[in-house]
């Protein structure tokens, strides 16, 4: 819920992952305390010149959005992954909450009030065991990729330059999950998202 404007927001490209019921968050994959920077770099929009400070705010927004999807998601993953890719969804589950943390960082230095993570989320399709497991964490790291690939667009400076190293971090581990990748990472993934709306 935007608290700005009353209204559910939509945290992801795609509304399969939008605000769900108001049931509990399933346990983390990891037992770590969250990160207090992002994995490489400067954290999201510092160094950043302030032009395109609206645009540029509302696609951090987005990605906040994102995140918060995709830290619940991992949650999902965590529960159902094999024991062989634990490790994986943990290290990607602790990056997620890092770039949250940064995300909402960023957003306070550009004067605003990070969007709250929603109390739980619906998922694209049932996740019952490893292999639906494997599906999810790949189809969440490619809706992040595309919600970063706005952000590069609206961002300037160290914003953007952090954007894109997020990007490129979310279109590695989908590649890892799926077993290939796509030659645009972000774009690709957009017009897969919009294809989906029924979903």
């Amino acid at each position: 819920m935007n608290q700005a404007t009353g209204r559910t927001v939509n945290p992801v490209a795609n509304p399969a992952l939008a605000t769900a019921s108001s049931e509990a968050s399933p346990a983390s994959p990891s037992t770590g305390a969250a990160p207090d920077a992002a994995p490489g770099g400067v954290p999201a929009g510092e160094g950043g010149s302030g032009a395109k400070d609206g645009s540029a705010l509302a696609a951090l927004q987005a990605a906040l959005l994102a995140e918060h999807a995709a830290v619940y998601g991992y949650g999902v993953v965590g529960g159902r992954i094999a024991e062989d890719r634990r490790a994986q969804a943990r290290e990607a589950h602790d990056a997620h909450r890092a770039r949250r943390d940064a995300l909402r960082r960023a957003v306070r230095r550009m004067g605003g009030s990070p969007e709250p993570a929603a109390a739980a989320y619906s998922l694209p399709f049932a996740v019952p065991d490893g292999a639906a497991a494997v599906r999810l964490a790949a189809e969440l790291e490619e809706r992040v990729a595309a919600v970063y690939a706005d952000l590069v667009r609206a961002g300037e400076g160290g914003l953007r330059r952090e954007a894109a190293a997020a990007l490129r971090e979310a279109a590695v581990r989908a590649a890892r999950w799926r077993g290939t990748g796509v030659p645009f990472p972000g774009l690709a993934e957009r017009t897969a998202s919009a294809g989906r709306e029924s979903l």
